[in-house]
Order: C-alpha cells, then sequence, then structure tokens
C-alpha cells in the first residue's frame, strides 16, 4: 500500500468545474487544449503519472483564479491518441489532497503544492458501508430516474459493491459543483452516501429541469 510520504508534494492541477474524481474510481478524459496536452505529456513522463483533479472555487469575493482547497489526484492509466493530436486518457482516482499553494514556473499548466495528510485511508482497501439499506437507496434512486427520465442497468446496479455504486453516482449524476465538493470532501463512504441520498432527495422535491446524466 503506498503511502502520502511517497507522493510527489507538487503535482499538475486541471481546474474543471463539476468533475469528480474519487478515490479507487475511474474517470475518461479527452484533452485536446494545448496547454492540458503540455500536462498529460510531462505527467506520463513521471513515475507516478499523476493529474490533480480540482474544482475552481467560485465563491463569493474568490478570485477568477482560485481553487477549491481539497482535490483529488488520479494516475493515467489508460491513454490513447488520436490521429489529430487529442489524447483519450483515463484516471484512476489515487488519494484525495490539500492545496497549499500555487506553484509559480513556466509551465503552460497549473501546478500546486499540495498535502496528502489526512486522506491515508484513499490509499488503502476498498471501504464498506455497513449501514446502507441496498433496497430502499434503490427505491429512491428509480424514482428519481423515473422523474428525470433516465435509464439504467438496474441488475448492474443491485450487484455492484457498495463503494463502487455510491462512487460512481456520486461522479456521474449531474448535481451543482458546491455538491460535487461536498461529496468528494465526506470523510467515510457512509457520509458519501447519507449526502448522495440528501441530494437526490432535494432534487426530488424540488422538481427542478437539471439534466442529470449517468452514462
Amino acid at each position: 500500500m503506498r503511502k502520502f510520504k511517497d507522493l510527489p508534494s507538487v503535482i499538475p492541477v486541471f481546474p474543471l468545474p463539476g468533475a469528480l474524481l474519487l478515490p479507487r474510481s475511474n474517470m475518461p478524459l479527452h484533452i485536446f487544449e494545448p496547454r492540458y496536452l503540455s500536462l498529460v505529456e510531462d505527467a506520463l513522463k513521471t513515475p507516478e503519472r499523476l493529474i490533480g483533479m480540482v474544482q475552481p472555487d467560485t465563491g463569493l469575493h474568490r478570485s477568477e483564479t482560485a481553487l477549491m482547497s481539497i482535490g483529488c489526484a488520479g494516475r493515467i492509466t489508460q491513454f490513447s491518441e488520436t490521429e489529430d493530436g487529442r489524447y483519450m486518457i483515463t484516471l484512476t482516482g489515487l488519494s484525495r489532497y490539500r492545496v497549499s499553494a500555487e506553484v509559480e514556473g513556466f509551465t503552460p499548466y497549473r501546478r500546486a503544492q499540495v498535502s496528502w495528510e489526512g486522506f491515508a485511508a484513499d490509499m488503502g482497501p476498498e471501504e464498506h458501508d455497513p449501514a446502507f439499506d441496498r433496497s430502499k437507496f434503490l427505491a429512491l434512486l428509480e424514482r428519481f430516474f423515473s422523474a428525470k427520465g433516465l435509464n439504467t442497468d438496474w441488475d448492474t446496479l443491485q450487484d455492484a459493491d457498495d463503494e463502487l455504486l455510491i462512487n460512481s453516482l456520486s461522479m456521474l449524476l449531474d448535481f451543482t459543483p458546491e455538491d460535487k465538493q461536498a461529496l468528494l470532501e465526506a470523510p467515510s463512504l457512509s457520509t458519501r452516501r447519507e449526502t448522495l441520498v440528501t441530494l437526490i432527495e432535494f432534487a426530488l422535491h424540488s422538481g427542478g429541469d437539471g439534466e442529470d446524466i449517468l452514462q
């Protein structure tokens, strides 16, 4: 098992609103902007192959370039290049981190000094949720999907492990950036599931017109 002391203290960061990466989960990315093409190329040259996903902080009185204080680093585990020079990559979530400061430099992309302390469990074994009532949760999810006109493979959801089910829904459903951040910062899988349930219930009660996407 890797420990945070083995990870670099400075990593490239990819600010992307609404994007949520969680430990042990996969995120496909289509890279086409020149600065992020450079980021991927440089990351692939390092032993860790890390990219730090993080959301911009758009809170009141924040600067246009401010970042959320917590993000999640992913390791490039799949990589392909298109004929026109774009990259298709998959990041596998390794660990959350706390942004200490941005690092000035000559790279076209942004970098941050980060701390991995407090997130040791992210690099441990898969989490379980002992209090998870799957039947009740799936019934709520079915109401939500029906209200939004969504379809999914219910047998797959029924059979998925607790962490895979909760984290996949947290990443794929189209909640606000603030809600995504709350899901990221949840200290345990149980807390993330409780947060997810609250968000789904709120969406059902509010009758919003958001286009929630599950792939």
